[in-house]
């Protein structure tokens, strides 16, 4: 058993409790005050929150571990090193690897390997079509079910074929799974790099339209709704692609989505200079896209929080925007910078916060999610959010450190991560 003690958990009206919780056999077994009195048991750990925040693990819907093929960015063990120290208990895997899990075998290894070497858990996405770029022939649908896809996605590439798309949606629908959509029209690009704006302007660089991704999606619901299934987009960045969202949804359309930290607290004017760090897909958007997109997450169009965890090696970061590799890192700082820049602000509230970074995207795809009550799955984090300290990447646990968030300060840090009962991230 474990005993967590000198902790405290947010009430229903938004106040703060002190409370002991009690695990055993992977489930909180007993919530309350002074439990260590009632208790003599000799197994038993008792682990010391130091006043922290406790709350329900947290949920990722969009992360790259780049094994296998891409080992010197990441790996599932130190990817999922990083999301317990962000307070994340469960993360959804993208399939962008080397070999392509597009196939049973290859699918299989790949679980296989997720199991042996994730310190939490990991639900891996297959891939809607073959190598993630077929705009002809798609995988296996029902055997990759089986094998325990949770959802469906080609994430770093758009499906430019709409009966492809189409195709993908109602075998998805029969079996219950998602599909989930980077969306992007390849024929827009026209080798931008940043959102095409003043900035651009301003950087030289070749700019992105918001078009790329709003004609997508609006394709994409249009199919969806053809289909009666759920269409999952990933990364939302434009005010365009709220508003056809948000008319969709009116019309009944079984359409989810997810918005990143750095889409919500970032803007294009906020890039100094032409590096690699601030280089991201979908951009960082216009300041009118950014406040839709805080709108958004308000009034309910947008659905959750996901970090599209992509780390790179430092040297391919490092050098101009034309040259570097899409991505940014953020399963070590998504907490920390919402609750400050977010929660402390007034923007929104704790609960919000916690809402749509472990309930709710927990319910999308249907995990089991953590609750703080009695017979919940253990699955729980400890944050300290009194203290400020600077974003540092040399205390991630990631093997990649680019991100554009370096040196802000915050408030936060993770203090533990229990995953099924088990201490799996301790400060």
């Amino acid at each position: 058993m474990l005993l967590i003690k000198n902790v405290r958990m947010l009430n229903h009206q938004g106040g703060f409790q002190p409370v002991e919780i009690l695990i055993k056999e992977q489930r909180i077994c007993a919530i309350g005050i002074d439990l260590l009195n009632e208790l003599s048991h000799e197994e038993l750990k008792i682990f010391d929150g130091q006043g922290g925040l406790i709350t329900p693990g947290l949920v990722d819907l969009h992360v790259h571990f780049r094994q296998p093929g891409f080992e010197g960015k990441e790996t599932i063990q130190t990817g999922t090193q990083a999301a317990a120290r962000g307070g994340f208990t469960q993360v959804c895997a993208m399939p962008n690897l080397n070999p392509v899990p597009d196939n049973l075998e290859d699918f299989t290894d790949l679980i296989k390997l997720n199991q042996q070497e994730a310190c939490i858990k990991v639900h891996q996405y297959a891939p809607i079509s073959l190598g993630i770029t077929s705009e002809e022939e798609l995988v296996n649908f029902s055997a990759l079910t089986k094998a325990g896809a949770v959802a469906f996605t080609n994430d770093g590439k758009g499906v430019q074929t709409a009966g492809l798309m189409l195709q993908a949606m109602q075998i998805a629908q029969q079996l219950d799974r998602p599909i989930v959509a980077h969306t992007e029209d390849n024929s827009l690009l026209f080798g931008g790099v940043m959102h095409k704006g003043k900035a651009s302007e301003r950087l030289g660089l070749p700019g992105i339209f918001s078009a790329t991704e709003s004609s997508q999606i609006a394709r994409d619901c249009i199919l969806a709704k053809e289909a009666d299934c759920h269409y999952h987009v990933c990364h939302v960045s434009t005010k365009e692609s709220v508003a056809v969202i948000r008319a969709a949804k009116a019309e009944g359309v079984r359409v989810t989505c997810e918005v990143c930290p750095h889409h919500l607290l970032l803007c294009d004017e906020d890039i100094p200079q032409d590096e690699g760090n601030w280089k991201m897909n979908p951009p960082l958007r216009s300041r009118f896209d950014q406040a839709a997109l805080i709108q958004g997450l308000l009034d309910g169009t947008i659905d959750c929080i996901a970090t599209d965890h992509a780390p790179h090696m430092a040297e391919e970061k490092n050098q101009s925007m034309l040259k570097a590799p899409f991505g940014i890192v953020g399963s070590e700082t998504a907490f920390a910078l919402l609750y400050t820049y977010l929660v402390e602000r007034g923007i929104c509230s704790l609960q919000q916060l916690i809402h749509w970074m472990s309930w709710a995207p927990a319910k999308l795809f249907n995990l089991q999610s953590s609750a703080l009550e009695v017979g919940s799955v253990a699955d729980l984090a400890i944050f300290d959010i009194n203290q400020d300290f600077p974003i540092d990447p040399s205390e991630f646990a990631s093997k990649a450190s680019n991100t554009p968030f370096v040196g802000w300060q915050v408030k936060g840090r993770t203090l533990a991560t229990i995953y099924q009962g088990h201490l799996v991230y301790q400060d």
